[in-house]
């Protein structure tokens, strides 16, 4: 197994991961993540519903997302496996991972 590279929990900065938050297809993937807890990048795009996305699109939201520190992510084999880094963003921003789920919760109730 290979990890990707990410910041150390001491580097996440709150504009970064807010940046990473504002983006829809960002926030339907930390949504999927919250759910199921490790997804390889291509099933985590179906669950997310942005399979009709191109795929160098779909990567680019990964790498913002793991850039900032709300996701990690390694190889196994061929498949890049990425999970949520839900106790480092719990402890360097209490609550904040809560709230944005409740209102992406929230915003899908509404549609």
């Amino acid at each position: 197994m290979r990890a990707m590279p990410m910041p150390d929990v001491s580097e996440i900065d709150l504009a970064g991961v807010m940046h990473a938050f504002a983006d829809p297809s960002r926030l339907a993937i930390v949504a999927a993540l919250a759910h199921m807890p490790e997804q390889s990048c291509d099933d985590l795009g179906s669950l997310a519903g942005l399979m009709s996305m191109a795929k160098s699109t779909r990567s680019h939201h990964m790498r913002v997302l793991r850039e900032a520190g709300v996701t990690a992510a390694r190889y196994e084999g061929t498949r890049k496996i990425i999970w949520l880094r839900r106790e480092d963003l719990d402890s360097r921003f209490p609550g904040l991972l809560d709230a944005v789920l409740a209102g992406v919760d929230a915003e899908a109730e509404l549609v």
